[in-house]
C-alpha cells in the first residue's frame, strides 16, 4: 500500500483497539478496489473521544469506526443521525458528508446477516437472552425487537442500565415480551424458561475472562449461542457452549457483515464480494 498526500483516511475509536481485525479487512478490501485510502486504527479513550471524533472533520478524513466502549457516548458528537441510529440509540459508523459528520448504525444488519448465515437462524418466535446493555448490545436488541422475537431477556452486571435499554427498546418491537436481569452467577435460576438463542454483547472474553454463569442452564439443549467477541480460537463463551453442546458462533460474520456496509458508506461502492470474510477467517486460522 502507497501512501501519498492524495491518499484519504477512515480511523477505528476505540479502548481497546490493538486487538481489532478491522483494519486488516479494510485495507485488503481497500487495495482489492484499487483505492487510494488507508484504514488506522487509533487507541482513543473515553475522555479523548470528543477530541478525537472532531478531528474527523479538522483532518478531513473520510469517517471512522467506533469500537468499546464509544458507541453511545458518540451519538452526542455527531452532527446528524440516520433513522435506525436515532432508534437504537448507538453508532458505530461516522460519515463525513462535505465535513457534516453523520453517525449510522450497521451493526444491527450485522447480525441479523450473521445469525443466517453462521447459525441459520431468524428471530422471529425465538427467546432471546442479551448480555450486556452497552452499544453493541443496544443494536441486539432493536434487531431482536424488530425482528419479532418473543421474548428477550436483557442481562447487565448494572441492573439500571438493562432496566433502561428495555425502556428504550420496548417500543420498537410489535408484540416482543422484554425483561431486565442482572448478570452474575444466579441468572440460570431467574429465567422463566431456558432460552432459544443467547447474545453476548458484552466485553466478556476479551481479556481472557471467563463468563460470570453457566451458559448451558440458560440455553436449551436445541438453542444456539452468538458470540460478537471474536479472537484467535473460541472465546470463554464458545467454549462454554460447546462443552454444553450447543451451537455456537463467534463475532466474525458480524464484523465481515457489518464492515462492509461501513466500506459502502465511506466508498460508494460494494466490497469486492467474500473479501472481508476470508481475510478474517485465515486472520484467525
Amino acid at each position: 500500500m502507497e501512501i501519498s498526500g492524495r491518499t484519504r483516511v477512515v480511523g477505528l475509536f476505540g479502548d481497546p483497539v490493538a486487538h481489532s481485525l478491522s483494519p486488516r479487512m479494510q485495507n485488503a478490501a481497500i487495495r482489492a478496489s484499487a483505492i487510494d485510502a488507508v484504514y488506522v486504527p487509533f487507541h482513543v479513550t473515553s475522555a479523548d473521544l470528543g477530541g478525537a471524533v472532531d478531528s474527523i472533520r479538522r483532518l478531513g478524513l473520510l469517517g471512522a469506526n467506533l469500537t468499546i466502549p464509544h458507541k453511545e457516548a458518540a451519538l452526542a458528537l455527531v452532527d446528524e443521525l440516520e433513522d435506525e441510529a436515532r432508534q437504537i440509540g448507538s453508532i458505530n459508523t461516522i460519515v463525513n458528508r462535505d465535513n457534516r459528520l453523520v453517525g449510522c448504525n450497521t451493526d444491527r444488519n450485522g447480525l441479523l446477516a450473521a445469525l443466517q448465515s453462521d447459525l441459520g437462524l431468524a428471530l422471529p418466535g425465538l427467546r432471546v437472552l442479551l448480555l450486556g446493555a452497552g452499544g453493541a448490545a443496544r443494536a441486539a436488541a432493536a434487531a431482536a425487537a424488530q425482528g419479532g422475537a418473543d421474548w428477550v431477556g436483557i442481562a447487565n452486571r448494572t441492573f439500571d442500565k438493562a432496566v433502561r435499554l428495555v425502556e428504550d427498546v420496548s417500543v420498537l418491537g410489535q408484540g416482543t415480551r422484554f425483561a431486565a436481569l442482572v448478570l452474575d452467577e444466579g441468572l440460570a435460576g431467574r429465567l422463566p424458561t431456558r432460552v432459544d438463542l443467547l447474545i453476548n454483547a458484552t466485553s466478556i472474553g476479551l481479556d481472557g475472562g471467563e463468563p460470570v454463569f453457566p451458559v448451558g442452564d440458560c440455553v436449551q439443549a436445541a438453542g444456539a449461542v452468538f458470540d460478537m467477541v471474536y479472537g484467535p480460537g473460541p472465546t470463554p463463551v464458545i467454549e462454554a457452549a460447546h462443552a454444553a453442546g450447543l451451537r455456537a458462533a463467534d463475532g466474525l460474520g458480524m464484523l465481515a457483515a457489518q464492515g462492509e456496509a461501513g466500506f459502502r458508506l465511506w466508498f460508494g461502492r460494494p466490497a469486492p464480494a467474500g473479501i472481508m470474510h476470508r481475510v478474517l477467517h485465515t486472520a484467525v486460522s
